[in-house]
């Protein structure tokens, strides 16, 4: 049989290898490529890792905030109001009724002591209302009976920083004090068979925003402050463990002044 032999031009085998040459160099490329990307993703994580350690970093920092000494989320502190009153009180935080006295005060001898929490910050204004009770404008109790009289009022109060444990306040001559019921204006009618006809009395109207703490207190009188001996506190005085320098307080005239209105802002 006869062989045939096909001889390769030299220009042939030259683009036979340049060929081969750019197949490699494509290979290598994307295998370059390939290992860029690799390079960048793994760039990438470090980054988020950074920022979660930068957040993780924070945490101390906020629970150092949070313990700075508020007790609640917006900064305020959570107060104690203590009080007891002959017979009956309301009492008020910056203009708002945080509580009020639950013994009715036509309770004969509603005398009792009151607790209530509230949340403030400085400087915040306790406002109370303060009553004596009466059974008519007169200013007398007891019309008609064996015992009939003037009647006596006194209150004492004192508001303590429950996360500290600090008493803040206390009732004292420092509270401004206005009079608004008086009677009897002439005592001299505490036995009369018809009081409330013989009786005078006077009545301040009540401003209306006296609780408020921008109101303007600045005329009223500074309220008096009456011995225990004076006042002869009872039913629920004892219950509470008073600062020693808390005072029962009233107006000038514990028989004749019936209704009172305190205020006192507390600044730190």
């Amino acid at each position: 049989m006869r062989s045939l032999t096909r001889a390769v031009s030299p220009s042939a085998l030259f683009v036979a290898l340049l060929l081969l040459t750019a197949a490699c160099g494509s290979s290598a490329d994307e295998e370059t490529t390939a290992t860029a990307s690799s390079e960048t993703s793994d760039v990438a994580d470090v980054d988020l890792d950074t920022d979660e350690s930068s957040s993780e970093g924070d945490e101390p920092a906020a629970a150092a905030a949070a313990a700075g000494g508020s007790d609640t989320p917006d900064g305020s502190s959570t107060f104690l109001v203590e009080v007891w009153a002959d017979n009956w009180m309301a009492v008020y935080i910056d203009g708002v009724l945080i509580g009020e006295d639950s013994v009715s005060i036509t309770t004969e001898r509603s005398f009792n002591e009151e607790s209530f929490t509230f949340d403030a910050s400085y400087p915040f204004t306790v406002a109370i209302e303060a009553k004596d009770f009466k059974e008519t404008d007169s200013g007398l109790e007891y019309i008609g009976e064996n015992n009939q009289q003037m009647g006596d009022g006194g209150l004492i109060a004192q508001v303590t920083d429950i996360g500290t444990g600090e008493v803040v306040a206390v009732t004292s001559a420092d509270w401004s004090t206005l009079v608004v019921h008086r009677a009897p204006l002439n005592v001299e009618c505490e036995r009369d068979t018809d009081p409330t006809t013989t009786c005078e009395f006077e009545i301040i109207e009540t401003p209306s925003d006296w609780t408020d703490s921008d109101f303007d207190d600045s005329s009223w009188g500074d309220a008096t402050e009456w011995s225990a001996t004076d006042v002869g506190p009872k039913d629920g005085y004892d219950e509470i463990t008073w600062d020693q320098s808390a005072q029962l307080v009233w107006g000038s005239d514990l028989e004749v002044d019936n209704t009172v209105l305190l205020r006192l802002t507390v600044a730190s």
